[in-house]
């Protein structure tokens, strides 16, 4: 196929999970043959701190406004097999209904950021996506499955909403051997509604094992959190550094946003990181945990510091071992950016299969 992606950034990676989503999506894309426009808004907090200006996998080109978007880039989109429009872009909804406008081709929207979304459109906030332009995209692609997805068809007339969550690079996050520094780890930038079952979780079964050893790594935690004396707090930890964060802990802490829990179905990427390095995963709960991993095989869950310290104190390392070696095996098998791609190109055979008015060869894509 020939795909025009409008996406929030691909070529910078600061302030954005965007980027990595989109690189590797775009990157397996390639390796499957398809051809790739990124067509990204040059905008200035990205223009300073790209990490990838030109991607090798895609042909990818900046514009400055809407109008130097439609005027050096009409006939590409008009004549792509699919055209996907990101959550977050700027002008997002200007800029898609131009797309369903002048696409000839199968036009989606790809939601990064699903409860996000969701939130902002019950308060009337249209950023980016605007209710009525939901049922003129051909398909919704979500990071947010379950019953999210019967939401948009059912309330928000999607013809066609489908999971496509985030997903690992395999070629970054692997086992490794690394001295095991800490019991107990957690990566992730601080929130408001994270932080209590952080506390609860973690910290609290910190302050009731003084002899383990704990680590908190991310940006913006206040200085009215009290770290336990057993607990390191890293303020900035790049990405280059994750593997060995991960590979480096016993056991690794997940917490999950709250309008991720309320929404369900809504892996977060450090989830398959941390799994793919073969690092055991002790999570909060959310429905629709188990159709990612088998609990008690695959993943831990905690409900308290008691939860989590009997996990820490009582599994063998033998177990600790299998738990994380049949968490990395499943995300190898479902969760790589390969398959992301794959189950794209899916979406559009069965979009173009379910379509009664065209045949396949009418978006120039034979299946």
């Amino acid at each position: 196929m020939n795909i025009v992606i409008l996406g929030l950034s691909i070529t910078s990676s600061w302030g954005n999970g965007h980027a990595t989503t989109f690189r590797g999506l775009v990157r397996e894309l390639n390796n499957q043959n398809h051809n790739v426009l990124f067509l990204e808004r040059d905008v200035p907090w990205y223009a300073g701190h790209r990490d990838l200006p030109e991607p090798e996998y895609c042909q990818t080109e900046l514009y400055t406004s809407l109008k130097d978007l439609k005027q050096r880039f009409t006939e590409q989109v008009r004549e792509a097999d699919l055209v996907m429009v990101g959550s977050y872009v700027p002008d997002g909804v200007q800029v898609g209904e131009w797309v369903v406008k002048t696409a000839q081709g199968i036009k989606s929207f790809y939601d990064i950021d699903t409860p996000v979304t969701l939130a902002k459109l019950e308060r009337k906030d249209y950023e980016y996506l605007h209710p009525d332009l939901i049922p003129k995209y051909d398909l919704y692609l979500s990071f947010t499955g379950g019953p999210t997805l019967d939401l948009l068809e059912g309330k928000y007339g999607s013809p066609m909403a489908r999971a496509l969550y985030c997903s690992v690079d395999p070629t970054l996050y692997y086992p490794e051997f690394q001295e095991a520094i800490w019991d107990l780890g957690y990566l992730g930038t601080y929130s408001d509604d994270r932080q209590p079952p952080l506390e609860k979780l973690m910290l609290d079964a910190a302050r009731a094992w003084p002899g383990g050893r704990f680590v908190v790594a991310g940006p913006q935690y206040p200085e009215s959190v009290q770290w336990p004396a057993n607990t390191q707090h890293i303020t900035h930890l790049p990405p280059a550094k994750h593997r060995k964060f991960y590979n480096s802990q016993r056991f690794t802490q997940n917490i999950t946003r709250a309008d991720m829990i309320q929404a369900g179905y809504a892996p977060s990427v450090r989830l398959f990181e941390a799994a793919a390095c073969g690092t055991p995963i002790i999570s909060d709960y959310w429905d629709g945990l188990d159709t990612f991993f088998k609990i008690d095989s695959e993943i831990l869950v905690s409900y308290s510091a008691t939860d989590t310290l009997r996990y820490l104190r009582e599994i063998c390392k033998s177990e600790r071992k299998m738990i994380g070696e049949r968490a990395r095996k499943k995300v190898l098998s479902h969760h790589t950016a390969a398959h992301r791609a794959k189950e794209l190109v899916s979406y559009a055979e069965e979009l173009m299969t379910l379509d009664g008015d065209h045949d396949a060869y009418d978006y120039g894509v034979v299946i």
